[in-house]
């Protein structure tokens, strides 16, 4: 059987080293992608003017879309959109828009086009292989890599329902274990025909210590997530596995080398779990822990999924305490993530592929608030 697989035409490197190999120019690159994404149902050879050596190479090995929107779940208020994704090799990722723009809900039940100020939330796998406790997507395991293309028709895709301004890597999957694809993904963002600004992108990670380093040098200025959910390392390696490889004292050292020098800005991710991490004496042990470093706390309040009961959210008395404490006590800047959407599973920790279906959305379940992590200007 022949494999009709081909590269997705948003695979820059690739497209590059394609078009090397016919000394052909590279400006068709940026054409070609300008003309697909003004024309939706277009073909990568319909571009115009080109030679018939690039018209051929594109009908051969590369493809317009590589990928398509399976079902698209929106929030009745209109503010949150989340797209299941399926790629040519039939597996399947989530990605979640969210909506800024006071006007918003206008948009509820109809076209969305002309929301200025939206958040794209991308996966980077399909599923995970760090087995965070507290998240559904981990429960998946590990599927595959993203291609650095595949991230991009995500971000193609979400385009076409809204004008997107911030893309952060938060949804399926460790980004800094697909590295090269997501810094080439990035990279294609951010160059001349999408033209996001890098400050307007955040990569996350549980701390894969080697590629946060590699991060400041191969992406200057993209914002950094740590997804760290506990204060000392005894603690965040009981509900963060990873913990166990990368300690949390190296950790921070990673973060401190990180921040030399740099004028990203550094997220500190702090899911909030009652009677586990949300104490009183935990927000001290944090204080300690970060206290004067440049960083953001972000305090995340736990979103329930239906693949794990093991966990329940702290009640905001708790959370409120903790953010207290962090931010009077330590001088910490700490934000808590404000619910809303809940009529859609799209929340950070809720992703989850099990099957491709139209099943109802779960009431309840909260979403990703994106604006906490200072990328609305």
């Amino acid at each position: 059987m022949v494999d009709e697989r081909r590269y997705s035409i948003f695979d820059e490197k690739i497209l590059r080293d394609e078009l090397d190999a016919l000394h052909a120019n590279p400006v068709h690159i940026d054409s070609t992608w300008r003309f697909i994404l003004a024309h939706k149902n277009a073909e990568a050879y319909d571009t115009p003017d080109l030679p018939l050596r690039v018209r051929t190479l594109f009908s051969t090995k590369f493809k317009t879309m590589t990928s398509y929107v399976h079902t698209q779940h929106d929030s009745l208020d209109g503010r949150t959109t989340k797209l299941l994704i399926k790629f040519q090799n039939g597996l399947s990722a989530e990605a979640v828009i969210i909506r800024h723009d006071s006007s918003a809900g206008k948009y509820a039940g109809g076209p969305r086009t002309g929301a200025a100020r939206a958040t794209l939330c991308v996966s980077s796998q399909v599923g995970c292989k760090m087995g965070c406790t507290f998240c559904a997507t981990g429960t998946m395991g590990f599927k595959g890599n993203l291609s650095a293309g595949e991230i991009v028709e995500q971000l193609v895709h979400a385009s076409q329902i809204t004008s997107i301004r911030n893309v952060v890597f938060m949804g399926m999957g460790e980004p800094m274990n697909n590295y090269f694809a997501v810094v080439q993904a990035v990279k294609t963002m951010t160059g001349r025909c999408f033209q996001l600004s890098r400050k307007h992108i955040t990569v996350s990670t549980v701390g894969i210590i080697p590629k946060i380093i590699a991060l400041k040098a191969d992406l200057p200025d993209v914002s950094l997530a740590i997804s760290l959910h506990a204060p000392t390392q005894e603690l965040r390696a009981e509900i963060v596995p990873a913990a166990r490889s990368f300690p949390l004292s190296k950790l921070i050292a990673a973060v401190d080398a990180y921040l030399v020098g740099s004028k990203s800005t550094v997220f500190m991710e702090y899911v909030m779990l009652a009677a586990v991490n949300d104490g009183q004496e935990h927000a001290h042990q944090m204080g300690k822990l970060l206290n004067g470093r440049k960083v953001v706390v972000n305090l995340i309040p736990y979103n329930p999924t239906t693949v794990t009961m093991q966990f329940k959210a702290s009640g905001s008395t708790e959370v409120l305490k903790f953010q207290k404490i962090l931010k009077e006590v330590y001088g910490i800047r700490t934000t808590v993530r404000q619910e809303m959407g809940q009529d859609i599973d799209g929340a950070c920790g809720q992703l989850h592929v099990s099957h491709l279906s139209n099943k109802p959305s779960r009431p309840n379940s909260t979403v990703l608030d994106i604006e906490d992590l200072g990328l609305i200007k």
